[in-house]
Parts: structure tokens; sequence; C-alpha cells
């Protein structure tokens, strides 16, 4: 259930297949699951204030950093999703992978209880709690490339095509991205946007290690 899109349910019953509860209702629990999950591993694990912790939590439960970890884990590959739906790209939409994450929280906590969805929490977010704690945890890694490089080059990233492949509905994009003519990283995904996310990453982790910041 944490998996089907109302999309892949109302289609099903349109064309006269049994009827199935889309994952609506599973994500408004693991919403609150997650909320709750974060607010008590930072006050458990992290020395911080109240304001802080208020910061970080909305920070961590963002539809930015669940559709970043959903990515990671590959949810989308997954995801029933009606054909209208596959077809426009909805298995890398921020926003369906945030909360097709939290409706896979809810599964966990109402199967096995909430210290095994503390424990899921944990680890998906586990790099991203250290980050935010340090204050380096970065949501959207072209922006962040880009104000590095203009800052230090006076120059903004390019980001160029190296592989397009696959049917439609299963498009993979591979892209460099370069300042000056200098290739700083690459990256893949389902879109070009998330392949363009990926290079940004790899070109902002290996530019800020060079500049020493």
């Amino acid at each position: 259930m944490a998996l089907c899109h109302s999309s892949f349910t109302n289609e099903l019953a349109q064309n006269g297949g049994r009827e199935l509860e889309s994952n609506e209702r599973m994500e408004f629990l693991g919403d609150a699951v997650l909320e709750f999950c974060i607010a008590n591993i930072l006050y458990t694990d992290f020395d911080l204030s109240e304001g802080e912790m208020s910061k970080l939590r909305a920070m961590l439960g963002s539809e930015r950093v669940l559709s970043q970890i959903a990515r990671e884990l590959r949810i989308g590959e997954f995801l029933f999703l009606g054909k209208g739906e596959r077809l426009t790209g909805g298995a890398e939409r921020d926003s369906l992978l945030a909360d097709s994450f939290e409706a896979i929280l809810a599964a966990i906590y109402l199967s096995r209880g909430i210290e095994s969805a503390m424990e899921f929490v944990r680890s998906s977010l586990q790099i991203r709690l250290a980050e935010a704690a340090e204050g380096s945890l970065v949501l959207d890694y072209k922006t962040s490339l880009q104000e590095l490089t203009q800052a230090h080059f006076g120059s903004r990233p390019l980001y160029s095509p190296v592989q397009e492949e696959g049917p439609p509905q299963e498009k993979w994009f591979e892209v460099e991205v370069s300042v000056d003519g200098r290739v700083l990283g690459a990256g893949a995904g389902r879109t070009k946007k998330a392949a363009e996310q990926a290079a940004a990453k790899v070109a902002l982790q290996a530019l800020t290690e060079e500049l020493g910041e």
C-alpha cells in the first residue's frame, strides 16, 4: 500500500480492477512519525537549543531532503503509478518521492513499531543529520556550486549532456559540469534535473576540498 500512488489505484478501479487504497493516508501518518523521530534523534544525539532543533527538524523533513533520500533508496523504481503519471516523470517528482518515503516510514511503524521506524530514519538521514548539526547540509547542490564558482572564478557552471538512453518512460541521463572549460564532475539520473544535481554534488565536494573550504 505504501508504494501505491493514487494515480495507480484510480486507474485500476476505472478499468474494472480490484479496489486498492492508495498511500495518501499513510503519507499523513508517516509525516507525523518522521517529525517525532527527527525530534527525538536531535534531542538525544545532539546538544542543541530548542531553536536550533526546530530549524533542523524543518530542514531534515523538507521535500528537498526526503526526495534526495528517496532517490538514493531507488524508491521511484518500485512505485505503482498510473500510466500517465509515469510517462510524465512522476517517479522522479520531488513531491511524489518525498510523500512515498513518508508512506514507507508509516508502513514500518505500523508493522514493526516506533523503534524500527526510528532506526529507519536514523540510518536514512545519518549523513544529513551530522551535516545539519555542523551547519554544512546542502539542500540544492546546483545553487551552492554556482555561488562558490562565482565567488572564486566569477563564472557560472555549465552543464553538458554526455549520454541519454532508454525508452521515454525509463530515460537515463548523464551530464558533466564544468567551469571555464574545466570539467569538475559528472552525474547521472532519470531526469536531466536529477543528473545535474548529482554532477553538481560531485563538483561541489571536489571544489570545496581543493579550495580548502
